[in-house]
């Protein structure tokens, strides 16, 4: 697998932390059908003859099982989880496939889910972590770079030690590597 340049990274980036508030949104909306699927057994009318007929109030308890576990991992997602990000793609592709056999009882609605439940995999499958991690790593060493133009911004972290951290080189006259510590 090639390096990506910058721009795409930035939309994978972008896209996991759309991903994620996509994943926290489309569980509401799947537990909100459940419900609904559950309270009122006509609010779901599928076409007669249907392969995959299945009553209306099991239809409504699928929905907010997989909605339920959408949200929780979506919620993770914002947390920096690793393990968020494979459960994400599995839960996305079985919301999808769940969607799939939903089209006769609500197809606007299933077609719009499966489109954002395509999003969120793509997005999810496409994030370097590594990039992001090393990001991290170099903000909690005490100075943060910015992705774009590479300055350098001293943070209030301490030094890690670690090897990866930027190696300290002759400053310039009158420019330190260390933070000021106060007045003098």
């Amino acid at each position: 697998m090639g390096r990506r340049n910058s721009s795409e990274q930035a939309w994978a980036t972008g896209g996991m932390v759309f991903a994620a508030t996509m994943l926290v949104m489309v569980g509401v909306w799947q537990v909100f059908v459940g419900i609904a699927a559950i309270a009122d057994d006509g609010f779901l009318v599928a076409v007669r003859g249907y392969t995959y007929e299945i009553d209306t109030t099991a239809w409504g308890w699928i929905h907010i099982a997989l909605g339920t576990l959408v949200i929780v991992t979506g919620f993770f997602l914002f947390t920096g989880a690793a393990w968020a990000r494979g459960v994400g793609i599995a839960l996305a592709a079985i919301s999808a496939i769940n969607n799939f056999i939903f089209l006769p009882y609500y197809p606007l609605w299933a077609i719009v889910v499966i489109a954002l439940d395509v999003f969120i995999i793509w997005s999810l499958a496409t994030v370097d972590t590594e990039r992001l991690a090393a990001r991290r790593e170099v903000a909690a060493g005490g100075y943060y770079e910015t992705p774009r133009s590479g300055e350098r911004w001293p943070t209030n972290r301490p030094s890690t030690g670690r090897v990866d951290e930027p190696a300290t080189a002759p400053a310039p006259e009158g420019i330190t590597n260390t933070p000021p510590t106060g007045q003098r």
